[in-house]
């Protein structure tokens, strides 16, 4: 399996490190393999949020570089996410205008019809944002809020940040144990049964 993570330029870089790391430890075995952009913004947005440089082993490409494999559709890459990704990269991607690599590879995953997530980081969402969603989902986008749940009952930053990671997973079509699944709450949790 070939897979694209650009991380852009929004507030989010937690994510993009969670998923990066389960990706180079995890990836391998599963026979995933990564490759890796940053646009100027995400990496700055790294700096502040995680510090240092991102150090991974997986290809990585300049924003710019529209030589890269995944920047067409006969390179065959399976899926691709935009971790985190803000409203004006969304905005781009829902209307087509590929001008850097992670604009012209997302574009190539809804042409191939592949799968493309997009952990927008964003609020509240105008009603801009809100036509935008509309039209790159209907392009074949997941669009994720990056909302974290409770239901797992994370007790560190790093717990609460799994539970969006492990959806993003999901739906790239990755198999991961990031964190413990939703199996419903036992009945004797829930109080008299004859209530309302």
């Amino acid at each position: 399996m070939k897979v694209v993570v650009a991380v852009g330029g929004a507030s989010g870089a937690p994510y993009a490190k969670r998923l990066l790391d389960f990706l180079a430890r995890e990836g391998p075995a599963a026979g995933v393999e990564v490759d890796l952009v940053f646009t100027t913004t995400g990496r700055q947005i790294w700096s502040h949020e995680i510090g240092g440089a991102p150090d991974y082993p997986f290809r990585t490409w300049k924003n710019q570089d529209l030589t890269a494999p995944f920047a067409s559709g006969s390179a065959r890459y399976d899926a691709m996410a935009v971790v985190p990704c803000s409203a004006a990269g969304l905005a781009r991607i829902a209307y087509g205008v590929s001008t850097d690599l992670v604009g012209r590879a997302a574009d190539v995953m809804l042409k191939e019809r592949k799968r493309l997530v997009l952990l927008l980081r964003e609020t509240p969402i105008s009603l801009v944002h809100a036509r935008a969603i509309t039209q790159v989902v209907e392009a074949g986008a997941f669009v994720m809020p990056a909302s974290p749940s409770f239901y797992s009952r994370p007790t560190t930053l790093d717990e609460l940040v799994d539970t969006v990671v492990a959806r993003v997973l999901d739906r790239m079509g990755i198999p991961n144990e990031v964190m413990r699944r939703w199996d419903g709450i036992s009945p004797h949790h829930c109080g008299d049964p004859t209530e309302e």
